[in-house]
Protein backbone atom coordinates (compact mmCIF):
# COMPACT_ATOMS: atom_id res chain seq x y z
CA UNK A 1 0.00 0.00 0.00
CA UNK A 2 1.16 3.27 -1.12
CA UNK A 3 1.57 6.51 1.32
CA UNK A 4 -1.26 8.07 -0.30
CA UNK A 5 -3.92 5.36 0.25
CA UNK A 6 -2.72 5.50 4.17
CA UNK A 7 -3.18 9.41 4.38
CA UNK A 8 -6.70 8.83 2.71
CA UNK A 9 -7.54 5.89 5.44
CA UNK A 10 -5.94 8.48 7.77
CA UNK A 11 -8.54 11.54 6.83
CA UNK A 12 -11.47 9.59 6.45
CA UNK A 13 -11.56 8.24 9.86
CA UNK A 14 -10.63 11.77 11.62
CA UNK A 15 -7.27 9.92 13.04
CA UNK A 16 -4.20 12.19 12.43
CA UNK A 17 -0.69 10.45 12.19
CA UNK A 18 0.52 12.50 15.25
CA UNK A 19 -2.41 11.01 17.36
CA UNK A 20 -2.51 7.38 17.04
CA UNK A 21 -0.07 4.22 16.83
CA UNK A 22 -1.52 2.30 14.19
CA UNK A 23 -0.50 -1.48 12.95
CA UNK A 24 -3.15 -2.37 9.70
CA UNK A 25 -1.42 -5.74 8.92
CA UNK A 26 -3.98 -7.44 7.94
CA UNK A 27 -4.70 -5.56 4.59
CA UNK A 28 -5.38 -8.63 2.26
CA UNK A 29 -3.37 -9.75 -0.73
CA UNK A 30 -3.29 -7.66 -3.61
CA UNK A 31 -4.41 -9.17 -7.34
CA UNK A 32 -3.72 -8.10 -9.89
CA UNK A 33 -6.60 -5.95 -10.67
CA UNK A 34 -6.86 -4.38 -7.07
CA UNK A 35 -6.74 -4.85 -3.64
CA UNK A 36 -8.72 -7.18 -1.58
CA UNK A 37 -11.32 -5.40 1.65
CA UNK A 38 -8.99 -3.69 4.36
CA UNK A 39 -9.33 -3.20 7.95
CA UNK A 40 -7.43 -0.71 10.03
CA UNK A 41 -6.73 -1.48 13.66
CA UNK A 42 -6.03 1.04 15.87
CA UNK A 43 -3.73 -0.25 19.08
CA UNK A 44 -3.40 2.88 20.90
CA UNK A 45 -4.48 6.60 20.82
CA UNK A 46 -2.31 8.70 22.26
CA UNK A 47 -4.11 11.57 24.85
CA UNK A 48 -1.48 14.26 24.65
CA UNK A 49 -0.48 14.04 28.65
CA UNK A 50 1.75 11.87 30.30
CA UNK A 51 1.56 9.11 27.93
CA UNK A 52 2.50 11.21 25.20
CA UNK A 53 1.66 12.57 21.72
CA UNK A 54 2.89 13.12 18.41
CA UNK A 55 4.31 9.99 17.04
CA UNK A 56 6.32 10.99 14.31
CA UNK A 57 9.40 7.87 14.19
CA UNK A 58 8.00 4.90 12.70
CA UNK A 59 8.15 1.46 15.25
CA UNK A 60 10.29 -1.53 15.77
CA UNK A 61 8.77 -4.43 17.49
CA UNK A 62 10.64 -7.40 19.46
CA UNK A 63 9.70 -11.41 19.34
CA UNK A 64 6.60 -11.11 22.01
CA UNK A 65 5.00 -8.73 19.45
CA UNK A 66 5.86 -5.29 21.66
CA UNK A 67 5.89 -2.48 19.68
CA UNK A 68 8.55 0.44 20.45
CA UNK A 69 9.10 4.03 19.18
CA UNK A 70 9.40 7.59 20.04
CA UNK A 71 6.97 10.54 20.50
CA UNK A 72 8.61 14.02 20.32
CA UNK A 73 6.67 17.16 20.59
CA UNK A 74 3.48 16.18 22.55
CA UNK A 75 3.56 14.59 26.30
CA UNK A 76 5.47 13.11 28.54
CA UNK A 77 6.36 14.53 32.41
CA UNK A 78 8.15 17.51 31.16
CA UNK A 79 6.37 17.51 27.07
CA UNK A 80 9.62 17.01 26.11
CA UNK A 81 9.68 13.91 24.35
CA UNK A 82 9.73 10.22 25.33
CA UNK A 83 10.50 6.44 24.44
CA UNK A 84 7.21 4.18 24.85
CA UNK A 85 6.24 0.71 24.19
CA UNK A 86 2.74 -0.61 23.37
CA UNK A 87 2.01 -4.19 24.20
CA UNK A 88 0.22 -6.68 21.97
CA UNK A 89 -3.15 -5.81 23.82
CA UNK A 90 -2.45 -2.63 23.03
CA UNK A 91 -1.18 -1.74 26.92
CA UNK A 92 0.96 1.67 26.64
CA UNK A 93 3.72 1.93 28.87
CA UNK A 94 5.71 5.18 28.91
CA UNK A 95 9.64 3.78 29.21
CA UNK A 96 11.36 7.55 29.80
CA UNK A 97 9.95 10.87 29.82
CA UNK A 98 13.05 13.56 28.77
CA UNK A 99 12.98 16.24 31.20
CA UNK A 100 14.32 19.05 28.25
CA UNK A 101 17.90 19.71 30.12
CA UNK A 102 21.07 17.64 29.95
CA UNK A 103 18.99 13.82 29.51
CA UNK A 104 17.68 15.15 26.14
CA UNK A 105 14.50 16.67 24.42
CA UNK A 106 12.30 15.87 21.22
CA UNK A 107 12.98 12.60 19.75
CA UNK A 108 11.52 12.58 16.92
CA UNK A 109 13.26 9.32 15.05
CA UNK A 110 13.21 5.64 14.97
CA UNK A 111 14.61 3.10 17.89
CA UNK A 112 17.11 0.71 17.12
CA UNK A 113 16.91 -2.05 19.79
CA UNK A 114 20.13 -4.57 20.90
CA UNK A 115 19.70 -8.54 21.99
CA UNK A 116 19.26 -7.42 25.63
CA UNK A 117 16.17 -5.57 25.59
CA UNK A 118 18.01 -1.71 25.40
CA UNK A 119 16.67 1.15 23.03
CA UNK A 120 19.00 3.64 21.03
CA UNK A 121 17.67 6.70 19.63
CA UNK A 122 18.56 10.29 18.89
CA UNK A 123 17.08 13.16 20.68
CA UNK A 124 16.96 16.64 18.32
CA UNK A 125 17.82 19.51 21.41
CA UNK A 126 18.98 19.35 24.96
CA UNK A 127 22.02 18.17 26.15
CA UNK A 128 24.87 19.72 27.97
CA UNK A 129 24.40 22.34 24.90
CA UNK A 130 21.21 21.97 23.79
CA UNK A 131 22.32 20.46 20.35
CA UNK A 132 21.24 17.41 20.70
CA UNK A 133 21.92 13.61 22.30
CA UNK A 134 22.32 10.07 21.39
CA UNK A 135 21.00 8.14 24.64
CA UNK A 136 20.07 4.48 25.45
CA UNK A 137 17.17 3.36 27.88
CA UNK A 138 17.74 -0.23 29.05
CA UNK A 139 14.87 -2.44 30.25
CA UNK A 140 14.05 -0.88 33.32
CA UNK A 141 13.61 2.86 31.57
CA UNK A 142 16.82 4.04 33.17
CA UNK A 143 18.22 6.56 30.25
CA UNK A 144 21.90 6.88 29.37
CA UNK A 145 23.50 9.82 27.54
CA UNK A 146 26.23 8.54 25.61
CA UNK A 147 27.21 11.57 23.42
CA UNK A 148 25.94 15.14 24.17
CA UNK A 149 26.61 17.12 20.84
CA UNK A 150 28.29 20.31 21.43
CA UNK A 151 27.04 22.24 18.22
CA UNK A 152 30.49 22.18 16.59
CA UNK A 153 32.44 20.10 13.99
CA UNK A 154 30.93 16.74 16.16
CA UNK A 155 27.33 18.21 14.83
CA UNK A 156 24.27 19.80 16.11
CA UNK A 157 20.35 18.47 15.73
CA UNK A 158 20.61 14.38 14.90
CA UNK A 159 16.71 14.47 13.38
CA UNK A 160 17.82 10.90 11.90
CA UNK A 161 17.59 7.55 13.08
CA UNK A 162 20.51 5.03 14.03
CA UNK A 163 22.43 2.38 12.69
CA UNK A 164 23.71 -0.10 14.92
CA UNK A 165 26.26 -2.86 13.65
CA UNK A 166 27.43 -6.22 15.45
CA UNK A 167 29.94 -4.75 17.77
CA UNK A 168 27.83 -2.09 19.41
CA UNK A 169 28.87 1.02 16.87
CA UNK A 170 25.84 3.24 16.50
CA UNK A 171 25.80 5.33 13.56
CA UNK A 172 23.79 8.20 12.53
CA UNK A 173 23.93 11.97 11.11
CA UNK A 174 23.41 15.27 12.17
CA UNK A 175 21.34 18.13 10.20
CA UNK A 176 23.70 20.74 11.24
CA UNK A 177 26.71 21.39 12.25
CA UNK A 178 30.90 19.95 11.12
CA UNK A 179 33.25 22.46 9.59
CA UNK A 180 30.64 23.75 7.24
CA UNK A 181 28.07 23.43 9.38
CA UNK A 182 26.55 21.25 6.90
CA UNK A 183 25.76 17.88 8.81
CA UNK A 184 27.81 15.21 9.35
CA UNK A 185 28.35 11.62 9.66
CA UNK A 186 29.10 10.10 12.71
CA UNK A 187 30.20 6.47 14.40
CA UNK A 188 29.42 6.09 18.20
CA UNK A 189 31.39 3.30 19.97
CA UNK A 190 30.40 1.55 22.95
CA UNK A 191 32.37 3.89 25.06
CA UNK A 192 30.46 6.43 24.07
CA UNK A 193 33.59 7.95 21.60
CA UNK A 194 32.52 10.13 18.55
CA UNK A 195 34.25 9.22 15.52
CA UNK A 196 33.29 11.85 12.23
CA UNK A 197 33.42 9.77 9.29
CA UNK A 198 32.21 12.19 7.16
CA UNK A 199 31.64 16.19 6.99
CA UNK A 200 29.37 17.49 4.26
CA UNK A 201 30.37 20.01 2.96
CA UNK A 202 27.10 21.64 0.44
CA UNK A 203 29.07 21.30 -2.65
CA UNK A 204 27.07 19.73 -5.61
CA UNK A 205 28.96 16.37 -5.45
CA UNK A 206 28.57 16.22 -1.51
CA UNK A 207 25.64 17.04 -0.21
CA UNK A 208 24.41 18.90 2.99
CA UNK A 209 21.97 18.95 5.47
CA UNK A 210 20.88 15.42 5.87
CA UNK A 211 17.72 15.09 7.35
CA UNK A 212 15.15 11.92 8.71
CA UNK A 213 18.24 9.65 7.32
CA UNK A 214 18.05 5.52 7.61
CA UNK A 215 20.89 4.25 7.29
CA UNK A 216 22.00 0.92 5.53
CA UNK A 217 25.29 -1.42 5.30
CA UNK A 218 26.89 -3.56 2.91
CA UNK A 219 28.82 -6.40 4.02
CA UNK A 220 32.03 -4.44 3.52
CA UNK A 221 30.85 -2.11 6.11
CA UNK A 222 29.62 0.94 4.08
CA UNK A 223 27.64 2.90 4.07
Amino acid sequence: MGNTQLRRISAKMGLGPALIVAVAFAFGAFTSQSAQAQTLHVLYNFAGSSDGGDPYASLIRDAAGNLYSTFGYGGGTSFSGGVFKVAPDGTETVLYSFTGGADGAFPISALVRDSVGNLYGTTTQGGSVGAGVVFKVDPSGTETVLHNFTGGTDGVDPVGGLLRDKAGNLYGTTSQGGSSNDGVVFKIDPQGKETILHTFTGSATDGKYPTYTSFLTDTQGNL
